[in-house]
């Protein structure tokens, strides 16, 4: 016989998911929300009203002009290349990267970073009322990361960003980007100036020096956009980003655009950085250690009739019996200190072929300064 058992009541919880398998079985029947108990039914709903928030605060309405004088002058670029496709054999130009630059000036001209455009066939740049026109190679300076295309619009079209100044940043100054990362056209970011005198390597692996740091951010796509301080004016061209990950880590990097503005107009006339030249070789900074030498650039070769040779520099070389003969160390150039070769061609970059310059020249433990007639650079 079997020993009858008393039934326990539900427990509260089991209660609950009871009546939720119950409403979920309605459901699936079938059932309306007029089924549900009355809590559950429908009532009149009307949009609630908006409240009212005063004025735009006094940065977002700068932020705002910013962003609509600028941005028309912001452009995307897209670099192409050729393709042959696998099947047909037919040669195509197809897309091999895109970034941003900015209208220079009415002519046409748009300046971007090198490498935005580097090993493409060909380019295009969408104006911001994204019309497209094809986009020709004026000039290029690799070793600054810095190019300049020219194409055929109206003048209409072809607003100017206003150029301010960099050597006056201050660590702190408000500062926009604009540009299209990730293929995001007109975008803004903000925020400041976060440091100055920073380095980068540029593609040709010399150092772009006095670069603008900033935490506005910046992705990949940013590259060749202008920043722009709060008056607008372009300060700098933003050109990379220190990233683990590839995206934005709140460090962004512009070249300064007093460097832009020295830079722009020689590739616009000559087509290219023509660079002053000394005729000179440098040897490295182990040579300069070893002979316990002063900081600069030990000449380790001169070039024949070159500017150096008519200026009188020697080389460093072995003698007959095998001994170091002193040659020239050259530590500045008019009076600005040059640790080594990679210095001393930036100090120089700042000239033009037939230029004077006074050289601070060292040489077995007497120092002079030495004027040079600058010649011009064969590359």
């Amino acid at each position: 016989m079997k020993q009858a058992v008393a039934e326990t009541p539900p427990q509260p919880h089991r209660r609950r998911r009871l009546l939720a398998a119950a409403l979920f079985v309605a459901f699936a029947a079938g059932l309306g929300t007029a089924d549900l108990p009355s809590a559950w039914g429908r009532t009149d709903a009307a949009p609630r009203n908006v409240a009212s928030r005063g004025p735009l605060s006094g940065d977002e309405q700068n932020n705002i002009a910013v962003f609509k004088a600028a941005s028309p002058s912001v452009v995307n670029i897209t670099a192409l290349t050729v393709e042959r496709d696998f099947f047909s054999l037919n040669v195509q130009q197809v897309p091999r990267g895109t970034g941003t630059g900015f209208v220079w000036d009415e002519r046409g001209h748009i300046v971007t970073n090198f490498h935005v455009i580097q090993g493409a066939s060909a380019a295009r740049v969408t104006l911001a009322d994204q019309t497209s026109y094809r986009a020709e190679l004026v000039g290029a300076f690799p070793d600054r990361d810095l190019a300049v295309l020219r194409i055929d619009a109206p003048k209409a079209r072809l607003p100017a960003l206003p150029i301010g100044t960099s050597r006056d940043l201050q660590v702190g100054q408000r500062v926009f980007a604009i540009g299209n990362p990730f293929g995001l056209d007109q975008t803004l970011t903000t925020g400041i100036v976060s440091a100055l005198g920073r380095e980068i390597e540029s593609a040709t692996r010399r150092m772009i020096r006095g670069v603008i740091q900033t935490d506005a951010a910046i992705n990949p796509g940013n590259s060749g956009g202008p920043l722009l301080d709060s008056a607008g004016r372009l300060v700098g061209v933003t050109t990379a980003i220190y990233s683990p990950s590839g995206a934005s880590s709140g460090i962004g990097f512009a070249i300064p655009v007093d460097e832009v503005n020295r830079i722009v107009p020689r590739l616009i006339r000559d087509g290219r950085m023509v660079r002053p030249a000394l005729g000179i070789s440098g040897g490295p900074p182990a040579l300069t250690r070893s002979l316990e030498l002063p900081t600069g650039v030990a000449l380790v070769g001169v070039t024949n009739g070159g500017p150096a040779q008519r200026a009188g520099l020697e080389p460093f070389r072995r003698g007959r019996d095998g001994r170091v003969v002193q040659g020239d160390v050259i530590t500045a150039v008019n009076d600005d200190a040059v640790s080594d070769l990679d210095d001393l061609l930036n100090a120089l970059e700042r000239f033009r072929p037939g230029d004077k310059v006074t050289l601070t020249v060292w040489r077995n433990g007497q120092t002079r300064k030495q004027a040079v007639t600058l010649g011009e650079a064969s590359d």
